[in-house]
């Protein structure tokens, strides 16, 4: 990770449960990390711990709401301006309502794709834009996927989710091969995990608190800093090495 020391690292989603986990171990690593989220005050609360703890690198907060073209643009002018650019960029954001295929509401659906797919590709394509115009060739540009990418479980209530997340998969591979074609070392990765316990199962069930509680207590989960382990693993990849897809489950997870 030597090579990342000082460098600039985006984190979507960087207020809670695994995103605020990535940010914390890439500022540990010496990484300058801007963590953005609509809830700044929980960014800054996370920016007062990593400074206390006196690691080598600092966490820039920056409010922004994903949903909003407009405001991922501003951000990433004002990163270009303060910060010279992006160096990682990691889709971390993503939500998931309770809407199925068959009595869903559109606007939980629309929801879903704005955050989960359309924000996602424009921090991609600008992020690369970034890289590009300052000639980084080494970058790396990781989406937080899910297993729900790449099966399809019998609960009704993630079927549009899962859709989602099927699409960050596709989106993971056709810009590996766009990379390839460009003549670029970017190097894009998905990072896969199963039950991970975080607020996810809560604001997902938040008129269920106890059917969240339930998911989380049926088996031993992942924690988040063990899908922040998994990425300091594939930034720490030599050069030559691209590796796609890590894909984690608790080991009692059945699918």
């Amino acid at each position: 990770m030597d090579r990342w020391r000082g460098r600039v690292a985006l984190v979507t989603g960087a207020s809670v449960g695994i995103g605020a986990a990535i940010a914390k171990v890439l500022v540990q690593h010496g990484m300058k990390v801007i963590g953005c989220a609509r809830n700044v005050e929980k960014l800054e609360k996370l920016a007062a711990e990593c400074q206390s703890a006196g690691h080598n690198g600092t966490m820039i907060p920056y409010r922004c709401d994903l949903s909003k073209e407009g405001e991922i643009l501003s951000m990433f002018s004002a990163i270009k301006t303060l910060h010279q650019g992006v160096d990682v960029c990691i889709n971390n954001a993503g939500l998931a309502h309770p809407e199925s295929l068959l009595n869903g509401k559109t606007d939980g659906w629309r929801d879903m794709i704005d955050v989960n797919i359309i924000a996602l590709s424009v921090c991609t394509r600008e992020a690369y834009q970034s890289m590009k115009e300052r000639q980084v060739d080494d970058g790396h540009i990781i989406n937080i996927n899910s297993m729900s990418g790449h099966r399809v479980v019998t609960n009704p209530d993630v079927h549009f989710y899962s859709a989602t997340k099927y699409a960050v998969t596709a989106l993971t591979e056709g810009l590996r091969q766009e990379l390839r074609e460009a003549g670029s070392h970017i190097r894009v990765t998905s990072i896969s995990p199963g039950l991970v316990e975080t607020e996810f199962a809560f604001r997902l069930h938040s008129l269920s608190p106890e059917k969240a509680a339930a998911t989380y207590g049926s088996l031993k989960c992942l924690e988040a800093v063990d899908i922040a382990n998994a990425l300091i693993y594939v930034l720490s990849a030599p050069s030559h090495v691209q590796i796609g897809d890590v894909q984690l489950r608790p080991t009692e997870q059945v699918s």
